[in-house]
């Protein structure tokens, strides 16, 4: 194959040239040499090629991680859901705490003497609550209560007061479910009733 070559081969392969070539498919006579464009030459054109993504086989490491990850999805889904729901109290608790320790390092005049009378109504609560469990869990806390309110009667009335109502709509929504179960048992029997007559 010859190749017909310039002074300044930079600039010439930018513009098309014809390269001469020997022993071609489509001369006739044996030796001559017909003129070819670039493009006719297999060194400079790819043939193209049809390729297809052919998906790796997935070991036994990889089928055992899918198979645990299908396994665990719906806890994990359940778990973010429940910690969604948890965090805002789980925040609130930790605030308390928090401000209940500042409160504690800079504690007002006299809160540790009301603290000490409120913990031995607890205890005298107990001992006087002897043989019944019932008594164990009503005594302690209902001194504990009313010294507490003696000692911070505002915060004692306003516990009062949310503890009022908080009571007041669990017994509203307590008295019409019972009412709508009792209405429905009422339908059921007169239905069954009727069913029997002839």
């Amino acid at each position: 194959m010859k190749v017909i070559d310039s002074a300044m081969p930079g600039a010439l392969r930018l513009l098309p040239f014809t390269v001469l070539a020997a022993g071609t498919a489509g001369n006739t006579e044996k030796g001559a040499t017909a003129p070819l464009n670039r493009d006719d030459l297999s060194l400079y054109t790819a043939p193209q090629q049809k390729f297809r993504f052919a998906e790796p086989e997935a070991g036994r490491l990889e089928e055992s991680v899918a198979t645990m990850r299908k396994l665990v999805e719906p806890y994990a889904a359940w778990c973010q859901g429940t910690y969604a729901k948890i965090k805002p109290q789980v925040q609130k608790v930790v605030q308390f705490g928090n401000d209940t320790y500042s409160y504690l390092q800079n504690p007002p005049n006299d809160f540790y003497a009301r603290a000490g009378v409120i913990g031995f109504t607890g205890v005298l609560g107990l001992f006087l609550a002897r043989g019944s469990r019932i008594k164990k869990l009503i005594y302690p806390a209902g001194l504990m209560t009313v010294s507490t309110s003696l000692y911070y009667p505002e915060q004692a009335v306003a516990v009062t007061k949310s503890t009022g109502d908080s009571v007041y709509d669990c017994a509203v929504r307590s008295y019409a479910a019972v009412e709508k179960i009792l209405n429905r048992q009422g339908k059921d029997v007169k239905s069954s009733d009727s069913g029997t007559k002839p």
